[in-house]
């Protein structure tokens, strides 16, 4: 499919903030609905977006975004979520940090505290926290995917297993209406639950654009969270569930 200047741009768009809104689109163009609605129609049989309520999201099935892609989508709300969530995480404390752009910010958020143990399968983050004298890094050994320098397989499940700190920091790939936090990756989703089981406080970092994205692999739900680090309110089902399940979700102040 040969794309259209403004097909292109909104194609961008997407790329950028995982998500575009119809009214937003023709404002910005200076076009009817009818117009913008069309564009997504053809980029949606294109293979290029999912259309969702009001607007479209980035095609995300059965393979996820790549990751530089990912790294660009939200970079604000994820600065803005991971300095909220660093706030949250006392001095002299141990922690986990995963596999994610997020979970990247929340590094980067974390360095000028003190006296901290980081436990990551994130080259990453090893890579974000080795600037900071205040924070011992420890490296959960497995096999290497150079895609996005996340630590998988069997020894990364291993290694976690050896420690158990105060905080598991976790991201998704996608959140669904139900509540459960999901991912693409069978491997990643082990190693993610193991860090959840071996923390004695569990908080995930996601902007809202996971709610609008799909994944196949199931790593918990959000009853086995205790804090929820986002961007914006969760729509009201989802948050009603929250709380009964006693799961706090926390805006950037």
């Amino acid at each position: 499919m040969a794309l259209s200047f403004r097909q292109s741009e909104i194609l961008d768009l997407a790329r950028s903030e995982g998500r575009v809104a119809v009214e937003d689109l023709a404002a910005r163009f200076g076009v009817t609905l009818q117009t913008i609605r069309r564009d997504l129609s053809e980029l949606a049989d294109a293979g290029k977006l999912d259309r969702v309520h009001g607007g479209a999201v980035l095609r995300a099935g059965v393979a996820n975004i790549g990751y530089a892609e990912r790294r660009s989508m939200n970079a604000d709300a994820k600065a803005a979520i991971g300095r909220s969530c660093a706030a949250a995480i006392p001095d002299n404390s141990s922690l986990f940090l995963n596999i994610g752009t997020t979970t990247e910010a929340v590094a980067r958020a974390l360095l000028h505290h003190r006296n901290l143990t980081v436990v990551t399968n994130n080259i990453n983050v090893a890579n974000i926290l080795a600037e900071s004298e205040g924070c011992d890094v420890i490296v959960a050994g497995g096999v290497l995917r150079r895609s996005d320098g996340g630590l998988v397989g069997d020894l990364t499940t291993e290694a976690i297993g050896h420690f158990k700190v105060d905080y598991a920091i976790v991201g998704t790939s996608a959140l669904d209406v139900e509540g459960d936090l999901l991912d693409y990756d069978p491997q990643e989703v082990r190693v993610a639950q193991a860090i959840l089981r071996q923390a004695r406080e569990s908080c995930l970092v996601a902007d809202a654009s996971k709610l609008s994205r799909r994944a196949p692999v199931r790593i918990a739900s959000l009853a086995a969270i205790g804090r929820v680090f986002t961007d914006l309110p969760f729509p009201p089902a989802l948050a009603a569930r929250c709380r009964e399940w006693g799961c706090e979700v926390i805006l950037p102040g």
